[in-house]
């Protein structure tokens, strides 16, 4: 335990202020999730910019590719939770039908089939299993958030929870800490999105 701690101390002192603000603008960006608040889209584009250049920076190459599409699906789910009848400031939270669950499994194993066999054949990372199934879970679990999905929380509880030790092994010891900070709020956030799923129900009886 004591090394843990020791390397979360030492990774704190060694964080660049480039990860510091993308560190602070994604749990932001979370919470502001969680809250269905639309600040959601501007916090999470900035951290997801900066997480674009730090994982070219360490070899992460199928996570560089992911914020590069989170940016673009953050634009989209902007576009799409304020594109309304005018009557609501933003699209009610709902859940998956049966066919938009074989979509996104079909989401999840074409991108982790596509990335595995890049990052192998493509690129020099260490770890292509481990890289390409956290990225396949987070490009699952943006889509679903863009449509605002109550499943996109357990897509980015499995992400969150492998990326803590992929980056913790990276040396990126601030981050790791990060993904242990969004794997409380993913949960406090799935919760939060089902209690507002149940009273939009409730209130459409």
């Amino acid at each position: 335990m004591q090394p843990i701690i020791d390397g979360i101390v030492n990774g704190i002192y060694q964080t660049s202020g480039l990860e510091w603000v993308a560190v602070i603008c994604g749990v932001a960006s979370v919470i502001y999730s969680m809250r269905e608040n639309i600040l959601v889209y501007p916090t999470g584009i900035i951290s997801v910019l900066i997480y674009v250049y730090l994982a070219f920076e360490y070899k992460l190459y199928a996570d560089m590719g992911v914020n590069g599409y989170y940016f673009v699906m953050s634009v989209y789910g902007w576009y799409y939770w304020t594109n309304t009848d005018g009557n609501k400031d933003q699209v009610p939270v709902t859940i998956n039908s049966l066919r938009e669950n074989f979509y996104s499994v079909g989401i999840l194993g074409g991108s982790f089939g596509i990335l595995v066999f890049v990052l192998i054949n493509f690129t020099d990372s260490d770890v292509p299993f481990w890289d390409a199934t956290t990225t396949a879970f987070a490009i699952l679990g943006m889509w679903l958030m863009a449509r605002k999905k109550l499943e996109n929380w357990i897509a980015w509880i499995i992400t969150d929870l492998i990326s803590i030790p992929l980056y913790f092994h990276k040396g990126l010891v601030l981050t790791s800490f990060q993904f242990l900070i969004f794997t409380v709020l993913a949960t406090m956030g799935y919760f939060a999105w089902k209690k507002s799923l149940e009273e939009n129900r409730f209130k459409s009886v």
